[in-house]
C-alpha cells in the first residue's frame, strides 16, 4: 500500500506544474494602490484592467484620440469632465505567470534509468511563462493629487470617465475613428 501512494504521489507531481508566480485575474477593473499591484508603480491610487491587446496598443490609441502627436503621450494626457481640467499617466505593466515544469526533467532521469543509461543526463526542469498586460491609470488635477482616492471630490466622475476610456479603447480597432467620435 505505501508503494502505491507513493507511486500516486509521484505521479502527481511528475504530472504537474508547481505554479511560481500566478498573475491577478481581474475581470472589469480594479482601483488598487499602485505600489501594492507592482513595486514599480507610484503609491497613487490607479484605475487597473487587464489589456488584451498587444503592447503599445494603448499609446496608439491615447496618441490618436486626444492628437498628442507623440508628446506626452505617458505623462500629463489632458481631459476636460463638466469643464474642469484633469490629467492621466498610464502604465503598461506586464506581469507574468510562471510555473515549472518537471515532467521531462522526471521522463528523462526515468528512461535513462529504465535503460541503464551511463549518458550525462543534462536536463533541467522547464520554466513556463505566460505574459499578461494591464493598464494602470493615475488622474490629478490642480486641486487633487490623486483622483481616484476614496476621499477624492471627483472620484466617481473620474471612474464614469475612465470606465468609458476602457469600453472605447476595447472596443475599437482603429483608432482613426475615435477622432470622429469626439
Amino acid at each position: 500500500m505505501k508503494r502505491f501512494l507513493l507511486a500516486v504521489c509521484v505521479l502527481f507531481v511528475v504530472q504537474s506544474c508547481i505554479p511560481l508566480r500566478i498573475a491577478p485575474n481581474i475581470e472589469d477593473y480594479k482601483v488598487a494602490t499602485g505600489k501594492k499591484f507592482k513595486r514599480s508603480l507610484s503609491k497613487r491610487k490607479m484605475f487597473i484592467f487587464e489589456d488584451p491587446k498587444d503592447p503599445n496598443h494603448f499609446y496608439d490609441y491615447v496618441n490618436i484620440k486626444y492628437q498628442l502627436e507623440d508628446e506626452n503621450v505617458y505623462d500629463d494626457v489632458p481631459f476636460k469632465i463638466n469643464g474642469q481640467q484633469y490629467f492621466f499617466s498610464f502604465y503598461e505593466v506586464d506581469i507574468p505567470d510562471k510555473t515549472i515544469n518537471f515532467f521531462n526533467f522526471f521522463f528523462s532521469h526515468a528512461l535513462s534509468a529504465a535503460l541503464n543509461s551511463e549518458d550525462d543526463n543534462d536536463a533541467v526542469p522547464e520554466e513556463i511563462r505566460k505574459e499578461n498586460y494591464y493598464l494602470a491609470i493615475e488622474v490629478y488635477n490642480d486641486i487633487e493629487k490623486d483622483c481616484l482616492d476614496d476621499n477624492s471630490l471627483s472620484r466617481e466622475v473620474v471612474l464614469k470617465y475612465l470606465r468609458a476610456l476602457k469600453e472605447e479603447y476595447l472596443s475599437t480597432h482603429n483608432y482613426n475613428e475615435v477622432v470622429f467620435k469626439n
